[in-house]
């Protein structure tokens, strides 16, 4: 039994040293006039996709002239105008050579004069169908995965929200801290999305490794009888570190795109994933520490320690790649 906790809190954790964002790719397929089509194929040079992973469109398609290939932030943009002969409704758009991919990818549709679809290729399900009339949750519930899914593979969000499970003692105390975390990421990927805010995202994820770094020696230095500020007030330290993390969503979101017929829609159901992603962080990180105290409360203290030094020595890492790589 204790043997298999320690493992569940190691897997917790464990995150790859070389983890950035979860960046998805990003397919736009939009008919410009009746048969003429423009296709953006976005694919993130840190994402995990194969360079050979490209579209492929339905089977009435023709791409034009040659592609037009520009690089963009992170991202390999390629541009090319399609022809298409009569409709595509009830036909597939997808990938080739994406099985082995590591990555999702966003496809948004727009055919003329009818409303945008917004459509998510898996490795496992490379194609997608192109709908006569697609659903009215179908915006909503593909930006909905992608916000869990953001939260989840983010190793960098994902370790703040342990760490402060780690720190913080009392259901109620890491409750305010978590609220207050969400309000401030909520507010900042909103501004930022809607283009109220900005900051450069470069720096925006150097300082949210050294937001990572800082809870982790707050970890280590933790003593029962000498509250430090982060026990003291943590909702304003996890409010203060909630507004950085903010631009970070938001500069992964503008990566991946929003359907412009439905930022509203897309844009709220986002943060509602990336919340209901971070509800299970919590709810797991502490079922993890209920099983340590009842079955091993033994080793609590040096678990403690050593899930500070592992949070404390990637997020380092990641520092000093994210400023000086």
């Amino acid at each position: 039994m204790i043997r298999s906790i320690l493992i569940l809190l190691g897997l917790l954790l464990a995150a790859p040293l070389h983890a950035d964002e979860l960046r998805p790719g990003y397919l736009e397929f939009t008919e410009n006039s009746p048969g003429a089509w423009a296709l953006v194929w976005k694919a993130p040079m840190r994402g995990g996709l194969s360079p050979q992973t490209q579209p492929v469109l339905p089977e009435n398609c023709q791409i034009g002239q040659e592609p037009r290939r520009a690089v963009s932030g992170i991202s390999l943009v390629t541009t090319s105008s399609v022809t298409c002969k009569g409709d595509v409704s009830g036909k597939a758009i997808g990938l080739s050579n994406f099985e082995a991919s590591q990555t999702d990818v966003l496809v948004r549709v727009e055919p003329y004069g009818r409303p945008v679809q917004a459509l998510r290729l898996t490795p496992a399900e490379p194609r997608a169908e192109i709908k006569a009339k697609p659903d009215r949750w179908q915006v909503a519930r593909t930006y909905f995965v992608t916000g869990v899914e953001h939260i989840l593979f983010g190793y960098d969000h994902l370790l703040f929200v342990v760490s402060l499970v780690l720190l913080l003692s009392g259901f109620w105390t890491i409750a305010k801290a978590v609220t207050a975390f969400t309000v401030a990421h909520s507010i900042t990927l909103v501004g930022t999305t809607l283009g109220f805010l900005g900051l450069p995202q470069r720096p925006v994820e150097s300082v949210i490794a050294l937001s990572i770094l800082f809870l982790a020696v707050e970890i280590v230095k933790k003593r029962p009888d000498q509250p430090r500020l982060s026990e003291r007030i943590p909702w304003v330290v996890a409010f203060g570190f909630g507004l950085l993390h903010g631009f970070g969503f938001a500069g992964a979101l503008n990566e991946i795109g929003l359907p412009e017929s439905d930022v509203p829609t897309a844009l709220l159901t986002f943060n509602l994933g990336v919340e209901a992603g971070q509800l299970v962080i919590v709810a797991l990180s502490l079922a993890l520490l209920e099983l340590l105290r009842r079955f091993a409360a033994a080793l609590m203290h040096p678990a403690l320690r050593l899930a500070a030094y592992g949070i404390g020595t990637i997020s380092a890492f990641w520092f000093i790649e994210r400023t000086f790589a």
